[in-house]
């Protein structure tokens, strides 16, 4: 039987915290991305929300490769609020939110998605990436997030505000983070606490 999203974290995720952050800042970035980047359609940010809250699900089942059990799970459970392809999508967004790149000669769940959905793949699990990495020590310690887009020269510079002045987040993980975002959006990203 299908679960909702919420229903499969429920089920096999020990804590909900770091999910509803990384969802929340996957939001975020989805916003100023759409307003700012790249106009992207209103339905992908249902499936970024899906990933973000389902992303680390994987570690159910074992810590190593936990993103490609997420992606399992996601597919084998299906989930209520959307039909098999996106279900598929969703899942290809958590298998990349961290490792090795999406490959379609490589991976066969994502080797069966069309270029379009390979593409919004490529989008949403960079966006995804970089929201993960930036509460790497699931502290919640970012407050807000600005794009500033340079249209001519392609630079997407992330303006990131921490919750308290006195103590900085580290982001070195989403700059590490970053190349998926850069690859699916084809701009150059540059990560700013202010």
């Amino acid at each position: 039987m299908k679960m909702s999203s919420y229903e499969m974290l429920d089920k096999f995720s020990k804590s909900s915290s770091h999910p509803q952050e990384v969802k929340r800042l996957s939001l975020l970035i989805f916003d100023e991305t759409n307003k700012k980047v790249h106009e992207i359609k209103e339905k992908y940010r249902d499936y970024l929300e899906a990933a973000a809250l389902l992303h680390d699900i994987g570690y159910h089942i074992d810590s190593k490769g936990h993103n490609k059990h997420s992606m399992n799970m996601v597919i084998e459970h299906g989930l209520s609020e959307f039909n098999e392809k996106e279900t598929k999508i969703i899942g290809c967004i958590c298998r990349y939110h961290r490792g090795g790149l999406p490959d379609k000669d490589e991976h066969e769940i994502y080797n069966t998605l069309d270029k379009k959905e390979r593409k919004i793949v490529k989008r949403l699990a960079g966006i995804l990436k970089i929201a993960d990495g930036l509460d790497r020590g699931h502290l919640n310690l970012i407050k807000d997030i600005k794009i500033n887009y340079d249209n001519e020269n392609k630079i997407a510079e992330f303006l990131i505000t921490p919750n308290i002045s006195e103590f900085l987040p580290d982001i070195s993980y989403a700059i590490r983070k970053r190349d998926l975002y850069e690859i699916g959006f084809k701009c150059q990203t540059v990560l700013k606490l202010i």
